[in-house]
């Protein structure tokens, strides 16, 4: 039921994995997400003594942001990028809501022009 959820959300904003692009898209937003997800399990760890909400988040985290750099890589590949955008996708990555700023500012863009 998640699975259907998340798929209709998805597709209702115009988000596909038919395609490489749209895989990376899904991914950005999946991974952004994570990031905020880690934001709050971090205190839980250190102020409240409570590790385990930050392991398991941590573990998705790190599995989302692996699968992403790899997107990023397989579509810069196929799309023909430049390595400044290669690099600047996955230096998006890295900084707090980067990967949705990714995602509106070029992904969409380039899927557009699709």
């Amino acid at each position: 039921m998640f699975y259907e959820a998340l798929g209709l959300f998805f597709a209702v904003m115009g988000y596909t994995f038919k395609t490489p692009l749209g895989r990376l898209r899904i991914m950005a937003i999946l991974e952004g997400l994570s990031y905020i997800a880690l934001g709050v399990t971090m205190p839980l760890k250190y102020l409240h003594d409570m590790p385990t909400p930050n392991y398991i988040v941590g573990m998705i985290h790190g599995v989302l942001f692996i699968v992403y750099c790899l997107l990023v890589i397989q579509v810069a590949i196929k799309m023909n990028w430049k390595l400044q955008m290669t690099f600047m996708a996955l230096l998006a990555s890295l900084i707090p809501f980067g990967t949705f700023y990714a995602d509106w500012r070029w992904f969409k863009m380039m899927e557009i022009k699709q």
